[in-house]
Order: structure tokens, then sequence, then C-alpha cells
């Protein structure tokens, strides 16, 4: 049997990732902490009426449809597996994506106002008199 809490933490996380939103801009939208969204995302806690509904309209659906199972991964179908694979190569995406990204933004050793990385050129140390 499916538990109501797993379909919302499920459908919670789906339509965050479709809405390309995280936890804590979740928690902002809806006025509340980024700790009781993962809470809710865990299935640890069950959020009120109210917070259903702000929820809901803060990931752009109908209060109801958090609690649609239409796309809910069961085991017999093999979904589950399908989704777990689906959502590790999400990640390996974003994590690729980002570290380009920092890359690119990373400064390099440059001379300033050239836009040119010289390379690196090791020159070799005098040595010094003892003293």
């Amino acid at each position: 049997m499916i538990s109501l809490r797993s379909v919302l933490a499920f459908n919670m996380k789906v339509q965050r990732k479709i809405l390309g939103i995280s936890q804590a801009q979740l928690a902002e939208k809806v006025d509340t902490s980024t700790h009781y969204i993962g809470m809710i995302e865990s299935e640890k806690k069950f959020p009120s009426p109210e917070m259903l509904e702000r929820i809901a309209a803060a990931l752009e659906i109908d209060a109801p449809a958090l609690f649609s199972t239409k796309s809910y991964p069961t085991p017999k179908s093999g979904t589950m597996a399908e989704f777990q694979d689906q959502v590790i190569n999400d990640i390996a995406q974003i994590l690729a994506y980002r570290i380009g990204k920092l890359n690119r933004e990373t400064p390099q050793d440059s001379t300033p106002g050239t836009g040119k990385n010289p390379k690196m050129v090791r020159r070799p140390v005098p040595p010094q008199e003892p003293h």
C-alpha cells in the first residue's frame, strides 16, 4: 500500500525538479524553513492543509495534484529503478554543468588587462649567501 507521505514527497520532488527550484527556494516561496521542506520530502513530517495549499501554489499545481499517483513509480512496473537511474543521471549532469561553470568562473593566473593566461614559468631561485 502506498502512503500519503511517500506520494506527497515524490510529487513535491518531481514538481520542484520540473520548475528547477531547490528546497530552499520552495521554502522561501511558502514562508517556511528549508529544514521543514526537507522533512516533508523525507516523509518525516506531514504539513497542515494550509501549508499544503501554500506548497501547491508555490509549485504551480492544484493541491490535490500533490497526492496524484499517476506518475508515482511502483516496484512492480520497474519504474522505481528507472526513476532512480534518471535521478542519478540528472544529478551527474547538474554536477558536470556546475563544475564546468565554476571552472569557467575561477580566475586564472593572468596578466591584468591582457586577457591572456601566460604559462607558468619556473625560474631558478638564486642561492642566498649565509648570514
